[in-house]
């Protein structure tokens, strides 16, 4: 699950790592006294007014603003506010912004100059241990960093068994080219950021830029975090964090339903039990000649309900020019399925795309039966490989 930048910087916030201080506004007239708040708090004379959506990127396409006035402040977030921000990442149709973070000016003069790091804690699959990743570029896209000076790039593996260990933290802040006050504020803001990581079961902590300051302060001027959905209900409060807002919402009504749904641009709706087979049935369209619009799983309670939901779910997409179901009746019977896919036909009403059942397993000649004998604009298939033909067949029409 991903959170905003304000979310993920209050959590580095309560493990002990420092970062940008902001106070999140609505309107621009939050903004205003947002600004306000963090100059008595802070000191800070100007202000950055940052937009939060679930992207990075943001800057590039105009939702990270400069302010040196309150006037600046609430012109800039005024703007910010309700654009359509569009970003490397979010894709051609952007995201709409709904609040910003005005946060305090870091970049202030001193003793030294400012440098800035890129810093981001994820699990190395293949090792089956946590990675600090690290470099001197940052600020800038890691993927640019990584293809044209990969030799700039850091990895520190830790054995989760052990945790970080005093020396790898020293190892990270050296590699890093600090010394002095900037070495040991390093070596901490290491510790705490991997502590935090750790304890909360985030799937990923990026950090772009980490700022040494010009005073040799180490802080966390942005935060992206992605945290383990399958351990959240150890975490309440971070539950509580999610935006549905920032999430595709055919997804959010799948998931009220329990249905695993994510949303493909191909043509050919998927409705399936069990994740394995929903791969396979991708992989059948595909060789078919057409391409899977979604991943649909029902799981092993195929009922009339969820089946129905499901057909409504997929007929949201206006790609979809073909439906294929494909059930595998092990828990469940496949004349019980079949039987709800009449029904959920009827209770919708005339659906305008062919429809392809391939049922296998319990009582699979039942099914087929019940399917042929209903009157339904219907194909039915026992076999996969017929299914694939019947896709390939009325793809053509």
């Amino acid at each position: 699950m991903n959170i905003h930048e304000h979310q993920g910087k209050e959590i580095l916030k309560s493990f002990g790592v420092a970062i940008q201080e902001g106070i999140v506004a609505n309107t621009s007239d939050e903004a205003v006294s947002a600004a306000k708040k963090l100059t008595e708090e802070t000191g800070t004379q100007w202000w950055v007014v940052k937009a939060q959506i679930h992207a990075g990127g943001r800057g590039k396409g105009g939702g990270v603003k400069l302010a040196k006035s309150l006037e600046e402040v609430k012109e800039k977030s005024g703007e910010i506010i309700g654009m359509q921000l569009v970003t490397p990442q979010t894709g051609a149709a952007g995201k709409k912004v709904h609040k910003v973070l005005v946060a305090q000016d870091v970049y202030y003069p001193g003793p030294s100059e400012t440098s800035e790091f890129y810093m981001s804690v994820l699990l190395n699959r293949q090792s089956g241990r946590n990675i600090i990743m690290y470099s001197t570029e940052g600020g800038m896209d890691i993927e640019e960093v990584a293809e044209k000076t990969p030799e700039l790039i850091y990895k520190e593996e830790v054995d989760p068994k052990t945790g970080l260990l005093p020396f790898q933290a020293r190892k990270i802040a050296f590699n890093l080219g600090l010394s002095g006050t900037a070495f040991k504020e390093m070596t901490r803001f290491v510790t705490s950021l991997y502590k935090a990581y750790d304890t909360i079961d985030a799937a990923l902590f990026e950090i772009n830029p980490v700022l040494k300051t010009s005073d040799d302060k180490i802080i966390a001027v942005d935060s992206k975090v992605d945290l383990d959905e399958n351990a959240l209900y150890r975490h309440p409060d971070y539950a509580a964090m999610r935006d549905v807002r920032e999430e595709d919402q055919t997804e959010v009504e799948a998931g009220e339903y329990n249905l695993n749904y994510v949303k493909l641009d191909g043509n050919v709706g998927c409705m399936v039990n069990g994740a394995g087979l929903a791969m396979a049935t991708m992989d059948i369209i595909k060789l078919a000649g057409g391409d899977p619009a979604n991943f649909l799983d029902v799981g092993g309670t195929a009922n009339a309900a969820r089946v129905e939901q499901a057909f409504r779910i997929i007929l949201k997409d206006p790609n979809v020019k073909a439906i294929l179901v494909n059930i595998f009746g092990g828990i469940v019977r496949c004349d019980r399925v079949a039987q709800g896919i009449v029904d959920a036909y009827k209770s919708i009403g005339e659906i305008p795309v062919p429809i392809i059942v391939r049922l296998q397993g319990t009582n699979a000649e039942e099914a087929k039966k019940i399917i042929d004998d209903s009157g339904l604009k219907v194909y039915s298939a026992i076999l996969l490989k017929e299914a694939a033909d019947l896709v390939a067949e009325v793809l053509k029409k």
